[in-house]
């Protein structure tokens, strides 16, 4: 029986995908083409793979079975079949897209575009807003990095904790309430404005003033980060933001502790295992992670091996 490693790596496009298309689109091919593909690798293994139900596709109990083994030997057979070479920055052609949310693109984006441009300037940087709801983009190769507060729950998808970033209120300077020390009482009477990219009125620090029997009035909702930071510099609304993004804000901005616990956001790098061994997306994490912390995230230690890598 001769082996085709292209089949290895349709089936676990497949797999991942559990659509014929999407697998299609992975590996830039044609619809039919990925159909016939299909076929053959049912006629090699003797299982449909993937049946319709309804609308969509499901693997099969033995697809399901093999689909950590397939992923396995991909992975394996192309850092065999690839050579070992060194990153040569200069002359490095990539594009890299990162989705953040849009405090954390705040404060990261300044420096990350410039220490890229320095050091590759073939190396191109797209900026994605976070989704609206669930999504798989990482899976689908659409999104390189994604950073965020939540660790993923995939398998497929390694990750690595980055630090974490404080919270601290922030107000036009000249603000009458920063002529004392900031405590409850004075911070709860005062109007605030909040980041909401689905215009919520409410968030995680309502809820903790709810469980202490306290409560804030909240005049607006916004849906982005530099929104809110001018409506703060141009009234005497307050707001909370990462301690990175207040830090970057200027002198006619003042920043101030907290009168309320919170703890601090972690923040968390993710991205497709599929890039985990590739040297190129290992430098720009490394440079994402350091731009981060650069701009007031607090370290977490470093484990030298991925949490994705951990779990396995």
């Amino acid at each position: 029986m001769q082996l085709d490693l292209n089949l290895l790596t349709a089936l676990d496009a497949l797999l991942e995908e559990e659509s014929v298309t999407g697998a299609a689109d992975r590996l830039h091919l044609s619809a039919p083409a990925m159909s016939r593909t299909l076929g053959r690798i049912r006629r090699a293994t003797g299982d449909q793979i993937l049946v319709r139900t309804g609308r969509v596709m499901r693997p099969t109990p033995r697809a399901l079975a093999l689909r950590d083994e397939v992923r396995a030997l991909v992975l394996r057979s192309a850092a065999v079949l690839a050579p070992e070479r060194e990153l040569h920055l200069g002359t490095l052609q990539r594009t890299f897209t990162v989705r953040a949310h849009d405090a954390l693109t705040t404060a990261l984006a300044p420096v990350l575009t410039q220490q890229v441009s320095s050091s590759a300037p073939g190396v191109r940087v797209r900026f994605l807003g976070e989704a609206s709801g669930e999504d798989n983009d990482l899976g689908r190769g659409v999104v390189d990095l994604q950073i965020g507060s939540s660790a993923p729950t995939s398998s497929a998808i390694d990750h690595d904790a980055a630090g974490a970033d404080e919270l601290v209120g922030v107000a036009r300077s000249g603000h009458p309430i920063l002529t004392a020390p900031v405590d409850l009482d004075r911070w709860v009477a005062a109007s605030h404005v909040i980041v909401s990219r689905r215009g919520r009125l409410r968030d995680r620090i309502d809820e903790h003033l709810e469980s202490i029997g306290r409560s804030r009035t909240v005049v607006a909702s916004l849906a982005a980060t530099g929104a809110a930071v001018e409506v703060v510099r141009a009234t005497d609304t307050l707001a909370v933001l990462p301690a990175s993004v207040a830090a970057q804000l200027g002198a006619d901005v003042a920043q101030f502790r907290l009168p309320i616990d919170l703890p601090p956001i972690p923040i968390i790098l993710a991205w497709h295992r599929q890039f985990t061994a590739d040297i190129g997306h290992q430098w720009f994490r490394a440079l994402s992670r350091d731009a981060l912390l650069t701009n007031g995230g607090q370290p977490s230690p470093p484990t030298g091996v991925p949490r994705g890598q951990q779990r396995r």
